[in-house]
């Protein structure tokens, strides 16, 4: 200030910096991404995760065994026809049963696959999954937002209603309907097929004994 006159200051006043540790949503009442989530949540009843990209917390109401695509196609014909199946990629993500993360170590020793390198993972309790792009037949008449390339997509979209567990691939058990999927004879044509690709496409520089000591990729 010059005397009593003020003088406009032409320095913006600082902006408060964004807390790193919350997250921003996007999800605007009525935007697409809040509509999105309302229909993982509200129409299917999938539990997901908080901020952006919306990604589906596994281990709730499923687990997802992500391989190779092309050893995902090959399993296809252990899965229900309404069992979801979702690409992301190059790679195929298969919803099994609740828990499976758990028994996966377990059958691949019984199944004899465990002193074998395998490019598969398996996600369970406490971790989450990218949400792929809903069908366009639950959009409605506006659609949803486009997914980028390399987004994860529904190749197997999931059914509307809360059947969801039956048909997954679970463990055998009694009272177990004879047509539901078989997550070992599904676990055992994946690792197999996951093999095949492995051996068709080696490292390059590196010898067959040692693709042979690489470890298992779990989460």
């Amino acid at each position: 200030m010059v005397g009593s006159v003020p003088v406009a200051s032409t320095v913006p006043l600082p902006r408060r910096p964004l807390d790193p540790d919350v997250p921003d949503t996007g999800d605007l009442p009525n935007g697409p991404d809040h509509r999105v989530r309302h229909w993982y949540e509200n129409d299917l009843g999938w539990a997901t995760v908080p901020g952006r990209p919306l990604r589906l917390l596994t281990g709730v109401r499923f687990d997802v065994l992500d391989v190779p695509a092309e050893a995902g196609a090959g399993a296809l014909r252990h899965l229900a026809p309404n069992s979801p199946v979702a690409l992301r990629g190059d790679r195929m993500q298969l919803l099994v049963a609740a828990g499976s993360a758990e028994e996966l170590p377990g059958l691949l020793d019984w199944l004899e696959w465990s002193a074998v390198a395998l490019d598969l993972r398996v996600l369970g309790t406490g971790e989450a999954v990218e949400a792929p792009v809903p069908p366009l037949s639950a959009a409605g008449g506006d659609g949803w937002p486009g997914s980028v390339q390399g987004a994860a997509v529904w190749l197997r979209p999931p059914g509307p209603g809360g059947e969801l567990e039956a048909s997954l691939p679970a463990m055998p058990a009694m009272g177990r309907e004879r047509s539901a999927p078989d997550l070992v004879r599904l676990l055992d044509t994946v690792a197999a097929q996951c093999h095949r690709v492995r051996l068709r496409r080696p490292r390059a520089g590196l010898p067959s004994a040692c693709l042979r000591d690489q470890p298992l990729a779990f989460s």
